[in-house]
């Protein structure tokens, strides 16, 4: 029997409903300051959809279009302002920037209890301890759907397969949590497919175009594709969605699974943040 499709569309639209009824509760809309470097046209779909989604949700848009040629000084300049302000709920750096801006020091200079991606250094170390803050959107709506799918973690082995800052490593942390037994494979792992066939749960964050087949796959595993390339044959993940269908138990399709997730919990951590800046100063 083919694998069941897990609906990330629909787990999302629910999430985005429960978060426009926390938001009507709120004493006062989130605000959401969202900063886009230059003309990338792939970034000014993607923060265009993130703007309407938080307008939709009963939160502030407040945008930020700048210059391809703006300066590293200006933009952390920016930065320092928004972190500071009291208005603005959530800082979002669009990646990726022009080549002549290095991300890492700028997305630091974004003030932790702000930062709704989860990618400044103190959101990383509080993910690794384990203590309350916000975590990185994409690896959080995977454990969303997990969850939502049912998919029993505890005790459960879990392989990663990426190790990025942005989904490999935080979406081990978060599986380490539930109590899941994990490994993360990379480039340089053995017998890719042999490991990946241990897994209960897999997790495909590579960035290769349909890297994992049914030779990866356990019988009635939990498959989730985090990656998306467009090709000639149209839109693709990580995985050879088909093919892997008649091995596992449930997967995620691409396009429609791990992406709607990735906004939605960037509205959820605006929400949260909201709450974390009536426990704490604005300031830095």
């Amino acid at each position: 029997m083919p694998a069941t499709i897990i609906d990330g569309k629909a787990v999302a639209a629910r999430l985005r409903a429960q978060i426009a009824r926390d938001v009507a509760e709120l004493p006062a809309p989130p605000s959401l300051a969202t900063l886009l470097v230059g003309e990338d046209p792939a970034s000014a779909v993607y923060v265009a959809n993130k703007r309407k989604l938080c307008v939709q949700a009963g939160m502030r848009d407040l945008h930020h279009h700048l210059p391809a040629d703006i300066g590293a000084d200006a933009l952390g300049g920016l930065i320092d302002q928004l972190s500071a302000d009291p208005e603005v709920t959530g800082i979002l750096l669009q990646l990726p920037l022009p080549r002549h801006l290095d991300p890492a020091p700028l997305l630091d200079r974004i003030h932790p209890d702000k930062d709704v991606d989860g990618l400044t250094e103190t959101s990383t170390a509080r993910l690794v301890l384990g203590t309350p803050g916000l975590r990185p959107c994409t690896p959080a709506g995977v454990m969303v759907l997990l969850d939502d799918a049912g998919v029993p973690l505890q005790g459960a082995e879990a392989v990663v397969v990426g190790r990025s800052g942005l989904v490999g490593k935080p979406m081990a942390q978060l599986l380490l949590q539930r109590n899941a037994t994990v490994t993360i494979c990379h480039s340089r792992t053995r017998d890719l497919a042999a490991v990946c066939r241990r897994a209960d749960v897999l997790i495909a964050a590579a960035g290769v175009p349909r890297m994992l087949g049914p030779e990866a796959v356990k019988p009635g595993a939990t498959v989730i594709d985090v990656g998306i390339h467009r090709t000639d044959a149209g839109l693709c993940g990580d995985v050879d969605t088909d093919a892997v269908r008649e091995v596992a138990g449930a997967i995620t399709p691409v396009p429609g699974g791990v992406g709607p997730m990735t906004i939605a919990m960037l509205l959820r951590n605006t929400v949260t943040a909201a709450g974390l800046m009536t426990r704490a100063p604005a300031g830095v």
